[in-house]
Formats: structure tokens, C-alpha cells, sequence
């Protein structure tokens, strides 16, 4: 009389799904270590900081509109005679630039949460091309304001570094240094997929 096998899970086969269950989950963590979820978190995190920082701008206009006044006119630096030469004192040009500023601002944080989009898009098809590339765009932006804006313009032209009261210097080098590690990421040779973004 024949009998029949019924498996008690113990067998060859049983192992073998275990250990492929058990190999999957693995390899889940070890994705979530990767580059591209790296550049995917960093590219999030600027984001949201220039996201903030231009809503606080629109919402809260005045604040910084002296600390841009104060800066521009040079007002609480040592007025040092040939320095002072290069203040701007109309209020028209001081909140013109001013608004360019929060202008440039919101267009980058745009840039940022659309790059940021394309990074979680990407992670799903292992496609990280236009994720670069808008992350490349809207970093390199955040670098102009803070690098180029704040800390050459505002803090060698206009001489920020000797005010006491409306000196920016340490929040923009701030902001200078994670967009800069954020850019260095993204461009990790690790960043790369296999397959091509679908347009």
C-alpha cells in the first residue's frame, strides 16, 4: 500500500524558500543603504530647508527685509570710509533685491521637490538621470544664493562679516556645505541605473 508524502516543511524545498525569504528582506536593507536612497534623502532635505525658508520670507516679509536693508547699506559694519562707498541706500533697490532673492529662492525649493519626485520615481526603476540632473540644477542654485549671494556679496562686498547684529555668514556657509555634500552624493559613481529614464 503506496503511501503519501505530505512535506512537514523540513525538507530541501522548505530551506530553500526560507533562505530566499530570508535573502530578500536582506537584500531590502542593504538597498535602503544604497547611493541613490542617500541622494534621494538629501536631495528631500534641502528641499524642505528651501522650501521653509522662502515660505518664512513670504509670510514673515519684514524680518529679513532689514536684515537686507541693513546689509545693503552697510549700516552696522565699522564705516570704514573706503568701504562705504559701495552701500546701497534706496529702498526701492534694497527690496528689489530682496524680492529676487525669495524669487530665487522658491524657484529653487520648485526645482528641489521636483527633483526630489524624480528620486522617488526613480528608486522604483532603478532610472536616476532626470533625478540628477533637476537635483544638479536646483543644487547648484541653492550654492549661487548662499555661496555666491550671501557669503562673497553680502559678506566680502558689503562687508557682513563686521556686523554684529545682521550677520548671515554662519547660516549661509550652513547651507553652502549641505548642498555641497548633497551635490557630491548625487554625483557618486554608485548613483547609476541600469536602465534609462523613460521621458
Amino acid at each position: 500500500m503506496a503511501q503519501s508524502h505530505r512535506s512537514n516543511g523540513t525538507g530541501p524545498g522548505a530551506r530553500s524558500t526560507a533562505t530566499t525569504t530570508t535573502a530578500s528582506r536582506g537584500d531590502g536593507l542593504l538597498r535602503l543603504g544604497a547611493p541613490p536612497v542617500a541622494a534621494t534623502a538629501l536631495t528631500a532635505t534641502v528641499a524642505l530647508s528651501m522650501t521653509l525658508v522662502a515660505f518664512g520670507n513670504i509670510t514673515d516679509f519684514g524680518t529679513n527685509q532689514q536684515f537686507v536693508q541693513h546689509v545693503l547699506s552697510m549700516d552696522t559694519t565699522f564705516k570704514d570710509p573706503d568701504l562705504m562707498w559701495r552701500a546701497v541706500e534706496s529702498p526701492a533697490l534694497q527690496n528689489a533685491a530682496y524680492v529676487a532673492v525669495i524669487v530665487w529662492e522658491t524657484l529653487a525649493a520648485l526645482v528641489l521637490l521636483a527633483a526630489t519626485w524624480f528620486w522617488i520615481t526613480g528608486l522604483r526603476r532603478e532610472a536616476y538621470d532626470r533625478a540628477r540632473a533637476a537635483s544638479t540644477v536646483g543644487l547648484v542654485m541653492v550654492l549661487l544664493l548662499f555661496g555666491l549671494g550671501f557669503l562673497a556679496i553680502g559678506g566680502e562686498w558689503f562687508a557682513m562679516w563686521q556686523s554684529s547684529d545682521w550677520n548671515g555668514l554662519d547660516a549661509a556657509a550652513r547651507n553652502v556645505a549641505l548642498a555641497a555634500f548633497t551635490l557630491l552624493v548625487v554625483h557618486l559613481p554608485g548613483v547609476r541605473g541600469p536602465a534609462a529614464d523613460q521621458v
